[in-house]
């Protein structure tokens, strides 16, 4: 990465943070944040459980607040920061949106639809792919689920 590909702190921060509260709350501990010109427009964790929503995923929750606050359904010129690899849904919900680039920390090779699975933004019937730049924080991430899941079993 380099030039204006270079994440902001505060949007992995704030995805770091989101996924913490999430974990504290009992949901799957993963975090988003969407960021534009260096602001953070919205963070969340996931809230699946909470909604009783099988769609209520961070990087859901986050796109749908920061179109909110921008007034727009389309996020162009917006960076997405999360802390897993997202799913289909979301993958396909980050190109409908427009999103300019997506950071995400750990990988997924279970579920995830960006460098694993189906690799959506590759399909020619993709309509949108981001820039993608994976692996940020990956150990990180990577535990804070292995701690999430060690404690339920």
């Amino acid at each position: 990465m380099s030039g204006n590909s270079t994440p902001t702190g505060a949007g992995l921060d704030a995805a770091f943070d989101a996924a913490r509260a999430a974990g504290a709350r009992g949901e799957v501990p993963i975090g988003a944040a969407v960021v534009k010109d260096g602001v953070v427009l919205a963070a969340d964790g996931n809230r699946t459980r909470a909604l009783n929503d099988p769609t209520a995923h961070a990087e859901m929750l986050v796109i749908r607040a920061a179109c909110q606050a921008l007034g727009d359904e389309r996020l162009t010129g917006c960076d997405l920061y999360v802390t897993l690899e997202p799913c289909p849904m979301c993958a396909a919900a980050i190109s409908f949106a427009r999103i300019r680039r997506l950071y995400f920390a750990a990988p997924d090779p279970k579920g995830g639809a960006v460098e694993s699975g189906v690799r959506l933004y590759g399909q020619p019937t993709c309509h949108h792919a981001p820039e993608v730049y994976g692996g940020l924080r990956e150990s990180e991430a990577a535990e804070l689920l292995r701690a999430f899941f060690r404690e339920r079993r």
